[in-house]
C-alpha cells in the first residue's frame, strides 16, 4: 500500500508524489488530484452524488483516506442526507474514521479546493478506468505467480483466471441509457420485416409449422431452456432442430455437447437424416437400400453450416469465449447446449450447486444478450413428475426444473419434451391418438402465448417431425419407395414410432449407444 506520508490532525497541505510500489516497480495508475477534486465537488453539490454514483466505489479511488471519505459521502446520500462538510465531518466520527483521514481539517480542503461541480463526470471516468488497471495489474500479477508455481495444475488455474476475468468485467461493465426514438426505428424494421415474410417469422424458424407459429421463430438475445425427464427425447429434439436450422435453412449454428462425443452426436444426426436405425450404423451392418440412403441424404448434412464443439465439463466462461468466437467468425445465429446442469463455472466460489447453476442460467441469459443470438439450453426435470399420477400429473410443470429456480426465472422461454406414452397414456383430453406422439409444452413465454404443440416422434431415428409431413412422407415411401429429403420434409419407411432403439433414451441416467 502506498504511503501516507507525515499528516498532522489539521491536514495536510503539502503535495504528495506518486508512489512506486514495490509490488510491481512501477508507479500504480491514479489520480489523486481528480478524486480530491470528485470529493470536494460532492460536497458542495447536492446533486453530484447520482452522476457518479454508478462508476465509483470506495475502493475505485487510490488514497485509503479518500476512500473513507468517500464511503462517508455514500453513507450520507443513500439515508438522502445532506452531503457537505459539516455533514461528511460528523459521519466519519461515526465511522471511527476522522482521525485516520486527517481530521476535520482534511475535509475542509477537500471542499476549498473545487469551485464548480462542472467536471466531475469527466473526472470520476478517469478515476473508475484508473482502478480497473489497477485491479487488471492485481489479477494479472496473481496470476503469473501461479503460473510460476509448479504445484498448481494449469488447467485449473486457466478456470480460474477466467472465472476472476469475468467477474471483474461483470463488475465494471456498465450500459449507458438511450433515448427511445432508435429503439422505436429497430422495432418498426423488424416489424417490416416480419410482414414482408410470408411466413411471419421474425427469428430463426425451427422447421416445426405450429411451433413457429406461437414462436416466431427463435428470437435474438432470448434464453430459451428446453426440459425433459430421461427417456423424454429433448437431445433427439434439439438434434432434429439442429438439422432442420443448419442443414434445411442453411442457417449457421453452433451446438455445445457436453454429454455425446462429435462422433456420437454426428451418427445420430446420420440416423435422423438419412433413416437408418442408430443400431445398424453402430454394428455397419447396412441392407443394400440403406446404403442407397446413405449415399443419397448424407449430402444433405455435408457443408451445413453446423459447428460442434464436444469439450467435456465447459465452464460458463470458455462457452463465453467460443460463442464469440462463433458468432465473429463464422456468422453462427444460434448456440445450443445439451445440457446445462453438465456446465460449470470453475474459477468462482459457490456455497452450494444451486448457486453455481444460477450464475450459468444468469450468465447464459447475459451471454444471448451480449451476441443478440438465442441460445437453446437442454435441462434435466426433478423426479418430482414420476410421483404423480395422472395424465396431468405427469405433465411437466415449472418447479420441475431441476437444482434452481434461477433457470425459470433468467429464461424468455421454457419448454418441456413430454411423451405420455412413456408412462403408458395414449389419449389426451380432447381424444387424441398420442401413440408415436410427442408434446412440446411451452410453459413459459415472455413475449407471447403458451400452449402444446404436438409432434410425431420417431425414436428409431432419433427424430421428431411435422405430423402432416409423416403423412407425406408415408404416401411418397408407399409411391416411390424412397426419395430425397426435401426442406424440412423427409422420405421415411413405415416402422412404428414406438419401436425400441438405442436412441430412444438421451438422458445421463443410462449408457449412450454411442
Amino acid at each position: 500500500m502506498p504511503e501516507q506520508g507525515n499528516n498532522t490532525k489539521g491536514g495536510a497541505r503539502n503535495r504528495r508524489q506518486p508512489v512506486v510500489d514495490s509490488n510491481y516497480a512501477h508507479v500504480q495508475p491514479q489520480a489523486i488530484d481528480l478524486e480530491r477534486a470528485v470529493l470536494g465537488a460532492l460536497m458542495i453539490d447536492k446533486d453530484a452524488y447520482a452522476v457518479v454514483c454508478e462508476m465509483l466505489y470506495p475502493e475505485s479511488f487510490y488514497e485509503p483516506r479518500n476512500q473513507k471519505v468517500y464511503r462517508a459521502i455514500m453513507e450520507l446520500a443513500m439515508r438522502e442526507n445532506p452531503v457537505d462538510v459539516w455533514t461528511v465531518t460528523e459521519q466519519l466520527a461515526k465511522q471511527g474514521d476522522l482521525e485516520d483521514v486527517g481530521g476535520p481539517g482534511y475535509v475542509t480542503e477537500l471542499s476549498s479546493r473545487i469551485a464548480s461541480s462542472a467536471n466531475i463526470e469527466y473526472h470520476a471516468r478517469i478515476i473508475a478506468q484508473k482502478s480497473l488497471a489497477r485491479q487488471l495489474i492485481s489479477f494479472t500479477s496473481r496470476i503469473q505467480g501461479m503460473a510460476f508455481d509448479e504445484t498448481v495444475d494449469v488447467d485449473d488455474l486457466m478456470q480460474e483466471a477466467e472465472g476472476s476475468l469475468f467477474e471483474l468485467g461483470q463488475r465494471n461493465m456498465k450500459k449507458d441509457y438511450t433515448q427511445i426514438d432508435p429503439v422505436i426505428r429497430n422495432a418498426i424494421e423488424v416489424i417490416q420485416k416480419a410482414a414482408a415474410n410470408k411466413d411471419g417469422l421474425t427469428g430463426v424458424p425451427t422447421g416445426y409449422h405450429k411451433l413457429d407459429d406461437i414462436t416466431s421463430g427463435w428470437q435474438p438475445s432470448d434464453l430459451v431452456i428446453i426440459a425433459g425427464r430421461p427417456a423424454m427425447g429433448k437431445t433427439s429434439f434439439a438434434l432434429s432442430m439442429a438439422k432442420n436450422i443448419a442443414a434445411d435453412y442453411q442457417v449457421p449454428m453452433a451446438f455445445f455437447s457436453l454429454e455425446m462425443s462429435n462422433v456420437q452426436l454426428v451418427n445420430r444426426l446420420i440416423s435422423n437424416c438419412c433413416e437408418i436405425q442408430g443400431s445398424k450404423i453402430l454394428n455397419g451392418q447396412l441392407h443394400p437400400d440403406e446404403w442407397d440412403r446413405l449415399d443419397k441424404n448424407l449430402n444433405h448434412l455435408l457443408g451445413a453450416p453446423l459447428y460442434v464443439d464436444d469439450t467435456p465439463g465447459l465452464s460458463v466462461f470458455e462457452l463465453r469465449t467460443k460463442a464469440r468466437r462463433l458468432v465473429r467468425e463464422h456468422g453462427v445465429k444460434i448456440i445450443m447446449i445439451d445440457y446445462l446442469q453438465l456446465m460449470n463455472a470453475n474459477g468462482m466460489r459457490f456455497s452450494s450447486r444451486q448457486e453455481e447453476v444460477s450464475v450459468i442460467s444468469r450468465s447464459l441469459k447475459g451471454l444471448a444478450k451480449e451476441l443478440d443470438v438465442p441460445i437453446l439450453a437442454l435441462s434435466q426435470l426433478n423426479r418430482g413428475v414420476e410421483s404423480r399420477e395422472g395424465l396431468e400429473g405427469k405433465r411437466p410443470q415449472l418447479s420441475d426444473l431441476r437444482e434452481s429456480g434461477a433457470i425459470e426465472q433468467d429464461a424468455d422461454m421454457v419448454l418441456f419434451v413430454h411423451r405420455p406414452e412413456y408412462y403408458h397414456i395414449y389419449q389426451d383430453d380432447n381424444g387424441r391418438d398420442l401413440h408415436g406422439m410427442a408434446q412440446i409444452i411451452i410453459a413459459k413465454h415472455r413475449k407471447g402465448a403458451t400452449g402444446d404443440v404436438l409432434l410425431t416422434f420417431r425414436g428409431e431415428f432419433t427424430r421428431f417431425e411435422n405430423p402432416e409431413d409423416r403423412r407425406l412422407s408415408s404416401k411418397s415411401s408407399s409411391n416411390e419407395g424412397g426419395g430425397e429429403i426435401i426442406g424440412s420434409r423427409m422420405n421415411g419407411d413405415q416402422q412404428s414410432a414406438t419401436t425400441e432403439s438405442p436412441f430412444a433414451g438421451d438422458a445421463p441416467d443410462g449408457p449412450l449407444p454411442f
